[in-house]
Parts: structure tokens; C-alpha cells; sequence
């Protein structure tokens, strides 16, 4: 039997933890999902466990080494960001996965801040609204002033993707796409680590910098696998449009949140973006990808669940729902005279449009989920809007949950007329960011250009807003 040319990707989320080999072609020829039981740290506060994610990783290889059709020829990871591994002189973990959920203290981070220049002028240099742990420098900083003896036995602290790279390769790293995330560690306008990495004796706890397609031996005598530096899962996901599409496009990434993605404008965060919610993302290219954030997938769930009960209904109902133009046209004539206004809440999303509408004002439940993709899709135009400028946007693609969503895609379509609209969908665009990453040290063959299938939305005449 011919053994196929493979590369694992182990992607991990905050949830699911996924093990995938790829063939040559960008097929997935093997798949396998685990959860693990959530721990706690020393606080009582729900962590990953970091134990059961390291002994998954050797189980998993374990398994897909025994295999006689296929031989593995690189290995490479995405995960969720913001969460830190510290490790000792020897690779071993000094403290638990902290969860950046996790509240920071809000002496410490006054502290931080008044030392460092004040929240808005910091967070324009560091492209980071201010998020408490969500900024993962904020929780090695924490570290040094509540565990100062853990910070001095501390030899690195790697992000996540990072720390499963050094369990397969030995080889302490640093990678772009984590350091580059809202992390507070980047100076976007230096593009160099932010000075106040030197002053606290931070730096130095960072592992070198290596560019995301680096890859190196693996540290098991007898296996002759590339391994890779691991990516930030929200950069890894972008990776197969960078590589199909050379136009300057915007990939809105549809989930909980609705992340505006535009790798193609690099104009400086103003105070009044980072206020808004925008921040940047690093690419696997090194170069700033400006976002904007919606809580829009969180919305829809919590809307749905109330116009079911209204309407006593099963909120599965609502997965199909057709467009209606004759629907939109009526409502938006209603709402010329009573749309509410949206306020920003204190995480700088804005409030809930639909949640102050009363839903005894709607003649069905299919009526009422119509406006609610309408007061979503309209907040998605500011949100989206934000992040436009600096190049000329030819097309938007939208991946994830909302790509599914008639409503939604025929509403973007009439909201941004001049501009293609597009739902995309692949399986599984973080894991093959990964592998595409990396694609010379493992595939012989060329880069495929057909990974990404394509829907378009033509602005229809009754949906013109």
C-alpha cells in the first residue's frame, strides 16, 4: 500500500479540540473531535486543563503514527489566543491556563495604565482596547506583582499555539499572530514589542520571534516531521483568502462574534475606533489586519429564543427562514417612524436594537425574525463600515454561521451596493490556515486555488435599503 503524504493540525478551541490530517490536495482524510472537563485554578476560577490537552496530543499521535496509509510529514497547530503557557528552565508548566475571561484587578490595571501613558494613548500605540485578561500581556504583567516567585523561576511565556509547537519540537517560540493580538505587547506604530516590556523585565521572558511559516525538526528520534510555530486561530482563518484572493477584499467571520476583517487597510487605530470596538489582528505575513467586533452571533441567539417563546415556537424553526422582500419593504416603512437607537453598552458593542422592540407588534414569528436580521444587519454595516477605508474593497466575504442566513446575505447585498457579496464556506478554514502556513516544508504540490466555495448575493430590487 502507497502511503499518502499527510500534515496533522491540531486546532483547539475554547470548546472542541480537533485533530485533522490533510492530504496534498487539501483533503481531509482523517478527523476527531474531544472535550475535556474544564479544572480550576488557585483562585476557583474555571480554567483549561492543560494536563488533558498535553497527553490528547501524544494519544492523538500516537494513533495516526500507527497508521499504515498514510505518513505524517509536518505538524502544525491553531488555537485561541489570549492564554498564556509559563514554563520553567526544564519545559515544564509553573501555573495553571489561566482563562482570560478571568476579571483583572482593577488597581493593577490602574496602575499599569497611569505608568504607561493612560488607556487611550496605550491603546492606540498597541492596537488593544483595553480588555483585562483578554490583553495577555496585562496577565504576565499580573503575574510579576501577585506571583513574583513564579515570575522569576519562569524561563518563557508562550502563547498557547506556541506551547504545543514546543511539545513536539523542543523549541521555545514566539509567533506574530499571538504577540500581534490585543495582546498589549505590540507596538503597531514602532512595529517593534512596546517599551514597557523592557522597563518590567517582560521581554526577556518572551521566547524569539519566528516568522509563522518557520518549521522545525521534530525532537523524537526517528520521526523525520516538520513541526510548525503554531498560529492565533482568527489569523489562521484568514489565511486561505489571502491566498486565493489578491483584491483587496474584507472577511467578515461569523460566530458568537462577528469579526470585520480587512488585511488590506493598515491606517493607525483612532481613539474613536478602539472606542468602537475595532482593534488589529496580526496576518501570518507580519502585516496588520484592522477588525471591528459584533456580538451579533450572541444577539441572534438569545432574539431567537424570545420570538420562539413569544410565538411558542422551536427555535430550530428559525434555521431556514427564506427571505421575504415584500416582509423587509413593510418593516422598513414601519420603522422610519419608531427604530430605536442603539446605545453603546460599557464593552463599547452596541446594545441589543431588537431586544427594546415589543414583540406583540408583529403579525407572526416570521415577521419578527425578519427585523431581527434587519436591526443585526444594519448594526453589521456600521460595524463592517469601520474598517472600509484604506483600500478599495471589492468584495466582502462572509464565512461561518450568518454565510447560511438568506436574510442576512440579501440584506448585506442592499447594504453595501457597490461592493460583491459573497458567502463563502470550506471545511475547516482555521485548521488548513494552518497547513497552508507551512505548505512548502510538507506538500510537493503547487498551492491549490480552488479551496474556498463561493455564493453570490446580487442586490435584489424590493431590498434596496
Amino acid at each position: 500500500m502507497t502511503e499518502i503524504p499527510v500534515i496533522a493540525i491540531f486546532d483547539v478551541g475554547k470548546t472542541n479540540k480537533k485533530l485533522f490530517l490533510f492530504d496534498e490536495q487539501y483533503r481531509i482524510i482523517f478527523e476527531r473531535t474531544a472535550r475535556f472537563t474544564e479544572t480550576v485554578d488557585e483562585d476557583g476560577a474555571p480554567c483549561e486543563n492543560l494536563e488533558s490537552l498535553r497527553l490528547s496530543v501524544f494519544d492523538s499521535l500516537r494513533e495516526v503514527f500507527s497508521r499504515k496509509d498514510v505518513t505524517i510529514k509536518a505538524i502544525n497547530f491553531s488555537t485561541y489566543g489570549a492564554s498564556l503557557v509559563y514554563i520553567d528552565e526544564e519545559g515544564r508548566p509553573l501555573t495553571p491556563l489561566y482563562n482570560y475571561l478571568k476579571e483583572y484587578p482593577e488597581e493593577l490595571s490602574q496602575q499599569f495604565y497611569s505608568n504607561y501613558g493612560g488607556k487611550t494613548a496605550f491603546s492606540v500605540q498597541t492596537a488593544s482596547p483595553v480588555l483585562g485578561s483578554l490583553n495577555s500581556g496585562m496577565q504576565l504583567y499580573r503575574l510579576k506583582y501577585e506571583q513574583p516567585e513564579v515570575f522569576s523561576r519562569m524561563k518563557y511565556a508562550l502563547h498557547l499555539p506556541q506551547y504545543m509547537s514546543f511539545l513536539l519540537s523542543g523549541v521555545a517560540c514566539s509567533d506574530i499572530t499571538s504577540i500581534g493580538c490585543h495582546t498589549n505587547l505590540w507596538d503597531f506604530k514602532q512595529n517593534n514589542y512596546h517599551s514597557w516590556l523592557i522597563k518590567e523585565g517582560v521581554l526577556e521572558k518572551l521566547a524569539p520571534l519566528f516568522s509563522s511559516g518557520e518549521v522545525m525538526p521534530a525532537a523524537f528520534p526517528g520521526n523525520s516531521y516538520a513541526v510548525g510555530t503554531g498560529l492565533h486561530d482568527s489569523s489562521a482563518a484568514l489565511i486561505p483568502y489571502l491566498v486565493n484572493f489578491h483584491e483587496p477584499f474584507i472577511l467578515i467571520s461569523t460566530g458568537t462574534w462577528c469579526i470585520s476583517l480587512n488585511p488590506f487597510n493598515d491606517t493607525p487605530l483612532t481613539p474613536e475606533e478602539l472606542e468602537a470596538d475595532c482593534l488589529c489582528y496580526m496576518s501570518f505575513q507580519g502585516k496588520p489586519v484592522k477588525a471591528s467586533r459584533l456580538f451579533a452571533g450572541y444577539e441572534h441567539e438569545q432574539q431567537v429564543k424570545r420570538i420562539a417563546a413569544h410565538f411558542d415556537q422551536h427555535t430550530g424553526r428559525y434555521r431556514g427562514v427564506e427571505y421575504d422582500g415584500s416582509i423587509i419593504r413593510q418593516l422598513k416603512e414601519r420603522n422610519k417612524q419608531d427604530t430605536p437607537q442603539p446605545e453603546a453598552n460599557k464593552q463599547g458593542m452596541q446594545a441589543s436594537v431588537f431586544g427594546q422592540r415589543d414583540l406583540g407588534t408583529f403579525s407572526s414569528d416570521i415577521e419578527a425574525y425578519h427585523q431581527l436580521m434587519l436591526d443585526i444587519a444594519n448594526q453589521q454595516y456600521i460595524a463592517t463600515s469601520r474598517v472600509l477605508k484604506g483600500a478599495r474593497v471589492k468584495r466582502i466575504f462572509v464565512d461561518g454561521g450568518f454565510s447560511k442566513n438568506a436574510i442576512y446575505m440579501n440584506l448585506l447585498a442592499a447594504l453595501f451596493p457597490d461592493i460583491e457579496i459573497f458567502a463563502a464556506s470550506m471545511a475547516q478554514a482555521t485548521a488548513m490556515g494552518a497547513a497552508l502556513a507551512i505548505h512548502s516544508s510538507w506538500n510537493s504540490k503547487p498551492m491549490p486555488n480552488d479551496l474556498i466555495e463561493l455564493k453570490y448575493y446580487s442586490v435584489t430590487h424590493d431590498a434596496t435599503l
